[in-house]
């Protein structure tokens, strides 16, 4: 029996599928998405702060007092101030897209936790159904159980009915349980 190896122009070796493949070079950087997420979210929380702002009014202030005042050969930047322009534009620029991807990470974060809120209130809602559909059967139950009131009313009838009988004989030959009577045990109860 021979060995089946493919021959021909398009003959490709045998890649053997129980192993993985060997990773290929990449042409573009790798990075993390997560790291550079944290990193748009405290760029845009900075941003979004009135340090950002003092700051950014310090520079421009500087800038323009340097281009201003200082001696000719010094300034980089003179009066209609294209470069501080430039520089600001190019700063709203980087900031808006980093403001964004912050905010679109906060969205993912509020979808999961309305998500997360959603299933909680769903499990409240049939802990609750069950809890009132127990309470249901122990009032059904309850009401076949003898209550205080039940028993203290009986024990009202009873004696009451003890007084009224009080009169057919004298006092010491009143009997609590009266005989049976001969005909049968239960015949007077139906």
């Amino acid at each position: 029996m021979r060995d089946r190896t493919p021959s021909g122009a398009t003959a490709r070796p045998r890649t053997r599928l129980d192993l993985p493949l060997p990773r290929r070079a990449r042409l573009l950087p790798e990075w993390d998405p997560e790291a550079f997420g944290r990193l748009s979210e405290r760029i845009a929380r900075f941003l979004g702060t009135g340090r950002f702002i003092v700051w950014m009014t310090v520079v421009i202030i500087l800038w323009v007092v340097w281009n201003v005042s200082a001696p000719s050969d010094l300034r980089f930047d003179n009066y209609p101030f294209i470069f501080l322009t430039l520089m600001l534009s190019l700063q709203a620029s980087y900031a808006a897209p980093l403001i964004l991807l912050a905010q679109n990470r906060q969205d993912d974060r509020d979808r999961v936790n309305l998500e997360q809120d959603r299933k909680q209130n769903e499990r409240s809602i049939a802990d609750t159904e069950y809890l009132t559909r127990e309470i249901a059967a122990l009032r059904i139950g309850l009401g076949e159980v003898a209550t205080r009131d039940w028993l203290r009313s009986e024990l009202q009838d009873l004696v009451r009915d003890m007084n009224e009988h009080d009169g057919d004989g004298p006092r010491g030959t009143r009997t609590v349980f009266p005989p049976e009577h001969h005909r049968g045990r239960d015949m007077g109860d139906r």
